[in-house]
């Protein structure tokens, strides 16, 4: 069942959660079996995403102005495949003001850290604001002529994916200027773990901005909530702030996304292992961009060639107009194969530096300590480290952001 609530306390929060989520056919098992149950009747439904419960918050838009934050991810599912929000909430004469746009743009067609221009989309006649350009959070002007804002972005899950640090600043914005905003929650596809260097409050910025682990094992929604919940806005301001949840869905659900959330992301394979690869982005290595495989290999020119035996050249192409290494063999690995990933993985970032034959070629030290979120993990890769030694230095923290996760989560 669908339902809309406004998250003015952690109290109310968990009334929410219980009524919400409690799983109904199974009222009558003991304690110790509903969880297990839920879980097993979850698996057997098909999830819904926030969007396709239109009435739990159409409600909220008839007669408002609104402005809504999308990409190409923003879509209504049907039977024989899907709607964009936007066109959607237009044939019912909802009065869309504008939309903002995310890195990539509205249709997702730009590369990663390519500027985001304004403009008007050709298909709708739409104001387009980005929210990648000059400006990353919408200013009082922008939204001056609004009544509430809505959002809905498929996001990965991982700190540096920079949807999350836009929801932050919507979100931010909307507390200023007092407009109500409402998160309509999608699957997060690498929910099912928490992982990774914690990002160290030094070197916060659109790469990670609050101290949360690279993988934070929560769908957006839940995570918008816990940024209103803990103060993370600015003056620990709070926004008015509704929440449309997923149905039939656990952190544990696997979840294969029908639009590409970004154009370097392909594929489930791609998703899964970003956040380990992602890691690369901070570095000179090529991760894939510049081939039809991108997150989902890695290689390089420098790399000693006697060490491997796979091998691919870069080129130009949709997603990535400047690849690394563009052009050049790149000595490494195919990871196609590799079975789902539970965690953050350093083997391959610590294999390409072993395996370096220049070891000054590797690491672009500003961009990798924002893609890490602290400059330890760079000094421990090359004091000769092991990922076990590595990993053993994030425990506390981990531990200690897993107390704070568990007050918001809303699924199982």
């Amino acid at each position: 069942m669908a339902f809309l609530s406004s998250f003015k306390s952690t109290v109310f929060l968990w009334v929410l959660i219980v009524s919400s989520c409690g799983n109904t056919e199974k009222q009558t098992k003991n304690n110790q079996d509903s969880k297990s149950d839920n879980a097993e009747q979850v698996e057997k439904k098909p999830i819904v995403v926030g969007a396709n419960s239109t009435e739990a918050y159409l409600e909220l838009l008839k007669g408002k102005k609104v402005g809504v934050v999308a990409n190409q991810t923003s879509v209504i599912f049907k039977k024989n495949g899907y709607t964009h929000l936007v066109d959607s909430l237009l044939s019912l004469n909802i009065d869309i003001k504008k939309v903002f746009a995310p890195e990539h743009g509205f249709r997702g067609q730009a590369d990663a850290g390519e500027k985001v221009q304004d403009g008007i989309d050709t298909k709708t006649g739409l104001p387009l604001i980005s929210l990648y350009g000059k400006n990353r959070k919408p200013s009082k002007e922008q939204l001056q002529d609004l009544d509430v804002v809505l959002f809905d972005i498929q996001d990965v899950g991982v700190r540096f994916y920079t949807y999350i640090a836009t929801l932050q600043l919507v979100m931010e914005a909307c507390a200023e200027y007092d407009i109500p905003i409402v998160v309509l929650d999608r699957p997060n596809p690498n929910a099912h773990y928490v992982d990774g260097p914690t990002m160290e409050k030094e070197h916060t910025g659109f790469l990670g901005m609050t101290t949360i682990p690279l993988v934070y094992g929560m769908t957006i929604g839940e995570y918008a909530i816990m940024i209103n919940e803990e103060g993370w806005l600015a003056n620990k301001a709070k926004v008015d702030l509704t929440f449309i949840p997923l149905e039939n869905y656990s952190h544990d659900s696997e979840y294969s996304l029908p639009v590409r959330p970004s154009p370097n992301l392909p594929n489930d394979i791609a998703i899964n292992l970003y956040p380990s690869l992602g890691l690369f982005e901070g570095t000179h290595i090529n991760a894939g961009r510049g081939t039809e495989f991108q997150f989902q290999r890695y290689g390089a020119s420098f790399l000693d060639s006697t060490q491997y035996s796979f091998k691919y050249w870069p080129r130009p192409n949709f997603g990535s107009k400047s690849p690394k290494e563009n052009g050049k063999v790149c000595y490494g690995k195919d990871l196609t194969k590799i079975p789902r990933m539970n965690e953050v993985s350093l083997k391959w970032i610590i294999d390409a530096y072993k395996n370096a034959t220049d070891k000054n070629k590797v690491f672009i030290t500003s961009g990798f300590t924002k893609h890490a979120g602290t400059s330890k993990l760079q000094q421990q890769i090359e004091a000769g480290l092991s990922e076990s030694e590595i990993k053993a230095t994030w425990k506390d923290d981990l531990d200690k952001f897993k107390v704070i996760r568990a007050k918001y989560l809303i699924y199982d």
